[in-house]
């Protein structure tokens, strides 16, 4: 089916398929006031490597961390329901954060990407969404006032919820049952009911992602985001820490300077001061998911997955001749390749080739996941065989997934040292081989949470019971968020004079 411009339903031509596969209805987001007519046939936005792409032709490759469902039909059902509902973005919006990245890769701006590990269904309110959009505008805030450049902020929000496992199964006191693969697959309670795959539960993954686009569009677009509310961003219980202060310093710097412009006769009215860009983001794990939400936009006849603005292939899924490379290579969306030390150099050139044969700028971002030591000795080789290849993405980095740790109590946590220590050294090594250090990643809530030790509130170890809700890995909570955002921006700032005084040389 595709969706006009006036909002009717109206039956499109089936793509062309692999005879072995059982064809799926495509579904055509068409733009409003377009008068381009909607192109049928294959996308191939992976050049001739891996043969014509069509929407399902991942399912003849091997698709690593797909669930097992006990019942085949009912996924069906499940899925033919969502390939009827509304987009939870637009192809419009993807390209637009394509082009913002695309000014990060040459040192023009900067991603700040953050949210939960794993979002949850216990935990879905408003108040936790807003309280996280909040922190990431802080944070946005500090950055762009250290780096004087645009801030892309986009939330590991909307759709985080599958997470990839080591082991297909975990065992308990003897008892093993199938690991807990996210809420939008299976529950995390440790028993055999919980644990059986529902495809119930991907339905209920869209309702509660659709209801967290709709939040943040509100917040982006209806005056909360203003930045003559810059004062007011402050959650409660960092209002009296040292990085609370810290911002209502800037907070109040930000404002004044907004009262000089006013005076100056500059509106403050325009939707630039009212309004702010926001994205979503999340993991291409479950591909059947993805496909049921990706449509053909007419505009421009390409695929985009309208499950989010920006999805990512993680450590465990980028095999070259996988399902989930082969998915992606044919959607239109600005794409994420999570790198770790192991990724050999040549590999992740032969990858990007795969995913960005046009090598268009903003169209791959690298996000690196080492530890602060690996960062130092592996980065180097790979950002000179990008550069050796010709190839343009976006550098990002990960620093949380290389510092995860098992504390004395059993839980897990980060240290808050450790990664400050491989930001760190992401910037160094940036200014070693004169490449661009184009974002960070991080996993973080606005809530009060103890995940994390360390920080200027120095959390250890015995507080990590008092206040530890994450289900999956450990997060930044406010006040930690914030005082990486400060480190980074003195980073951005210290690199942005130095940039400027090479000008007078």
């Amino acid at each position: 089916m595709a969706i006009s411009a006036n909002g009717c339903l109206s039956k499109t031509p089936l793509m062309p398929q692999n005879p072995k596969i059982r064809p799926k209805s495509v579904v055509s987001v068409r733009a409003v006031r377009s008068t381009e007519p909607l192109k049928p046939g294959t996308a191939d936005l992976g050049g001739n490597k891996g043969g014509s792409w069509t929407i399902d032709s991942w399912k003849l490759k091997k698709a690593l961390q797909i669930p097992q469902y006990p019942n085949k039909q009912e996924l069906e059902e499940v899925l033919s329901r969502i390939e009827s509902f509304p987009p939870l973005v637009f192809a419009g919006e993807a390209r637009k954060l394509e082009e913002r990245l695309a000014e990060a890769a040459v040192g023009r701006a900067f991603l700040l990407q953050g949210g939960d590990c794993a979002e949850s269904f216990k935990e879905f309110n408003a108040d936790n969404i807003r309280d996280t959009f909040r922190v990431l505008l802080q944070m946005g805030v500090v950055l762009m006032f250290g780096g004087q450049m645009p801030v892309i902020k986009v939330g590991r929000m909307a759709g985080q919820f599958a997470k990839p496992r080591s082991e297909p199964t975990e065992t308990k006191d003897g008892v093993t049952l199938p690991s807990y693969q996210g809420d939008n697959i299976n529950a995390d309670a440790f028993d055999e009911k919980s644990r059986i795959p529902d495809p119930q539960r991907l339905i209920s993954a869209y309702t509660q992602s659709a209801a967290t686009v709709n939040l943040l569009r509100a917040f982006a677009t209806g005056g909360y985001a203003a930045m003559q509310r810059v004062t007011q961003w402050n959650l409660d219980f960092t209002q009296h820490s040292e990085q609370g202060e810290r911002f209502m310093e800037l907070a109040q710097r930000v404002d004044e300077a907004l009262g000089f412009m006013a005076a100056a006769g500059l509106t403050m009215d325009h939707p630039i001061m009212t309004t702010t860009e926001f994205w979503t983001s999340h993991e291409c794990l479950h591909l059947p998911y993805e496909q049921s939400l990706t449509r053909l936009d007419s505009t421009s006849g390409l695929f985009y997955d309208c499950s989010a603005h920006f999805v990512w292939v993680g450590e465990r899924t980028r095999q070259l001749d996988g399902a989930h490379v082969e998915f992606l290579r044919g959607i239109a969306n600005p794409l994420g390749i999570k790198v770790s030390d192991k990724m050999d150099p040549k590999e992740l050139v032969r990858l990007c080739e795969i995913l960005n044969p046009h090598n268009k700028p903003g169209r791959l971002t690298i996000i690196t996941r080492m530890g602060a030591e690996n960062m130092r000795v592996k980065l180097p080789h790979l950002i000179r065989a990008m550069r050796q290849a010709g190839l343009i993405v976006t550098w990002v980095s990960d620093p949380m997934h290389g510092n995860t740790m098992k504390a004395p109590c059993g839980l897990k946590t980060r240290s808050f040292d450790a990664i400050r220590s491989e930001l760190r050294a992401f910037f160094d090594v940036h200014q070693q081989e004169g490449s661009y250090p184009g974002g960070v990643h991080l996993e973080m809530t606005g809530q009060n949470v103890t995940e994390c030790i360390g920080g200027s509130k120095t959390i250890t170890y015995d507080d990590l019971n008092s206040r530890y809700h994450s289900h999956c890995d450990p997060r930044l909570n406010a006040s930690q968020s914030l005082e990486l955002a400060f480190a980074i921006a003195e980073r951005l700032r210290k690199r942005r004079i130095k940039a400027g005084m090479s000008l007078f040389k």
